[in-house]
């Protein structure tokens, strides 16, 4: 299949003598090795919540950092804030950003997320129109998007499944956030997340989940007849309801 064009996504280009021991310092994830490969990882704000995800890759003296368009211009401020006196730039660069399913072009590398979601090209080639029900994939595999799922300054990425998703590291060492994270991770049990539901009958994105009577989450994305919901645990038992829909955890 030829590779679909992600118009939503943004190519920080990011160069400079330092810029991997930058970058370890301040992402979720270990990218001390990032020739050949994607990683995904993240930035947190001091307190560990989230405020950007991204996919990063070597290219030539370059690292490449796939955004979402609406958080760049952010991003790359407060990298520059961060960046103090390190020998670091960055700029938006003019590669396209294409994903698909099957069999990969060259250049193409693996979504480190989950294999249903194909690969990813860094390229001039703009792509053709999206055919690929990636929601579906999303909602199958439980796999948050940015500005949906993933709230900046309200997501914790434990909650969000990164640790399943390969978007977190805990034998790195010290990162924005790391404190918080690493105290989620081994000190408690997670008592909210996110989890496919099954859903029967009319309920939008955004309705309100409740179990006899009292809260439980909130319905995320749709597709078909499952959803993302964000869940409390603890409530999160049997037929639960969303509006006039029935909720199920799968």
């Amino acid at each position: 299949m030829p590779p679909e064009r992600c118009d939503d996504r943004t190519v920080i280009d990011i160069t400079g003598a330092q810029r991997l021991s930058f970058l370890q310092g301040l992402v979720t994830n270990d990218v001390s090795d990032l020739e050949g490969r994607l990683v995904y990882a993240a930035l947190l704000n001091p307190q560990g919540k989230y405020l950007a995800d991204f996919f990063l890759t070597a290219q030539g003296d370059s690292i490449l950092l796939d955004v979402k368009s609406d958080l760049a211009p952010g991003l790359m401020q407060r990298l520059t804030l961060y960046k103090l006196r390190a020998d670091v730039a960055f700029a938006v660069s003019p590669l396209q950003v294409t994903r698909g399913t099957g069999a990969a072009p060259d250049g193409a590398l693996p979504d480190p997320r989950h294999p249903d979601l194909g690969w990813r090209l860094y390229s001039d080639i703009p792509g053709t129109k999206p055919t690929t029900d990636w929601e579906a994939i999303r909602v199958a595999h439980c796999i948050p998007e940015t500005g949906i799922e993933l709230i900046p300054e309200d997501t914790y990425i434990l909650e969000a499944g990164f640790e399943r998703l390969h978007g977190a590291d805990f034998k790195k060492g010290c990162y924005v956030g790391q404190e918080v994270t690493a105290r989620m991770k081994h000190k408690t049990e997670l008592r909210k997340g996110f989890a496919t539901v099954a859903v029967t009958g009319s309920a939008p994105a955004g309705t309100e989940i409740t179990a006899d009577g009292k809260p439980v989450g909130r319905l995320f994305t749709r597709s078909g007849d499952r959803a993302i919901a964000y869940l409390r645990f603890d409530r999160a038992q049997g037929d639960m309801q969303a509006g006039e829909a029935t909720v199920l955890v799968l």
